[in-house]
């Protein structure tokens, strides 16, 4: 019976997704070791906006920590892609500038939605993950960022009001 229960209790642990013992996991199906590298940086303190015009700009490659507004006293760009209205939540904008268009990953480390704003429409959303239980990073959403060098980041639907967040171009994919 003893040795039943240990080999049950083996293969549950063997199921389960594989997390480092600081909390990020390794369970992503991408390549994500340049953003896990990036969440191991100290990150740069920044407002986020509450409208487009008062948004602090940000670039890739770089950490940001990003205070969040209530989102009642946030005015979106365009709506947000899902409604995530509700008492208590967090959001916020960020003005990104790209030297070199193409698909890039947005990765924050909470969760909340992620919309990127490209000449007053959503972005095209090529791909997603996340891992629960995981912070460096949670969330990856890759978006077709071609076409444009300026882009909104609209963040929405947060339960925190402080969020760690990254850009980084999307590597090129094995065929």
């Amino acid at each position: 019976m003893r040795s039943m229960t240990f080999s049950a209790a083996l293969l549950l642990a063997l199921a389960a997704p594989a997390v480092f013992a600081d909390g990020r996991c390794t369970g992503f199906k991408w390549d994500v070791s340049k953003e896990v590298a990036l969440f191991d940086t100290a990150s740069l303190a920044l407002p986020a906006g509450k409208s487009a015009e008062a948004s602090p700009a940000i670039e890739p490659d770089r950490l940001y920590g990003l205070q969040l507004q209530p989102q009642t006293e946030v005015t979106f760009a365009v709506t947000p892609g899902r409604s995530t209205a509700r008492d208590g939540s967090f959001a916020g904008l960020a003005l990104l500038t790209l030297k070199t268009p193409g698909n890039y990953r947005v990765a924050v480390d909470t969760p909340l939605w992620i919309d990127v704003v490209v000449k007053g429409q959503l972005a095209t959303v090529t791909d997603y993950q996340g891992q629960q239980n995981c912070e460096g990073p949670h969330k990856i959403v890759e978006f077709d960022l071609a076409g444009a060098t300026q882009f909104i980041v609209q963040l929405s639907g947060a339960n925190a009001a402080s969020i760690r967040l990254t850009v980084t171009k999307t590597p090129a994919r094995a065929q």
